[in-house]
């Protein structure tokens, strides 16, 4: 069975920085395109940043030159450094893969981490 285990999130101050890890597990053939979601309360999920197995990215323009998404293969891992966070960086972060497994492509999430920034 594949999972997607997040960690990493927190109480921040603006300003501050986090780092959101996920790991992914289980019976693994290959993991495609990474990717961290948020939604924030009353609001759509949505895109935040994206990688592809060969390490190409994409942001969202609001956390541009703030937050950077990467990933270690050999593990499973994919990660988000976000620094000079901002009250509106405040969200549940999802991170989000596509999975090759037992013969099969699958798009799997991870349970959610709250990231909250707050003075």
């Amino acid at each position: 069975q594949v999972q997607l285990v997040e960690s990493g999130g927190g109480l921040v101050q603006p300003g501050g920085s986090l780092r959101l890890s996920c790991a992914a597990s289980g019976i693994i053939f290959r993991i495609n395109a990474m990717g961290w979601y948020r939604q924030a309360p009353g609001k759509e999920r949505e895109l935040v940043a994206t990688i592809t197995s060969g390490g190409s990215t994409n942001y969202i323009d609001s956390v541009k030159g703030r937050f950077t998404i990467s990933r270690d293969n050999a593990k499973n891992t994919v990660y988000l450094q976000m620094n000079s966070l901002k009250p509106e960086d405040t969200a549940v972060y999802y991170c989000n893969a596509g999975i090759v497994a037992m013969g099969y492509t699958s798009n799997y999430w991870g349970q959610g981490t709250q990231v909250t920034v707050s003075s």
